[in-house]
């Protein structure tokens, strides 16, 4: 019904941060203070917008999805769930169980594809690609 609810606001909350993280790189860059950064890094911010888009198109397929089966629609209270009281009930037991599940099953998708990209980043050139140079 508002599953999509919980990994939206996660993910307004992490386009923030993004935001803020990206600000502060830029002035990092600008003042040239970033000289204790590695050289193979990937930053934060753009981390940060892996996981928003990552986020963004899960809310977006769910909320497609909602309103294809009509739990969705365009007039106050947007929601049909919340017309009735038992409805409301069973909403927000499934914002807390799967709307939560999908939130966390998102952050350990993309705190697994980081810890791969940074491997990836920060692994010695092979013997191969030396060749080719």
């Amino acid at each position: 019904m508002a599953c999509f609810v919980v990994p939206a606001v996660e993910a307004i909350v992490v386009t923030a941060v993004a935001k803020a993280e990206e600000k502060k790189e830029m002035k990092l860059f600008e003042t040239k203070e970033n000289v204790t950064q590695e050289k193979n890094s990937i930053p934060l911010s753009k981390k940060l917008k892996w996981l928003t888009k990552l986020l963004w198109g899960g809310v977006v397929l769910l909320l497609f999805e909602h309103i294809w089966h009509g739990e969705v629609v365009p007039w106050f209270p947007f929601l049909t769930a919340m017309g009735n009281p038992i409805d409301a009930a069973e909403m927000f037991h499934e914002m807390a169980t799967v709307g939560v599940l999908m939130a966390v099953l998102c952050t350990a998708v993309w705190i697994i594809m980081c810890k791969v990209a940074e491997a990836i980043v920060k692994r010695p050139e092979t013997s191969k690609s030396k060749g080719k140079a």
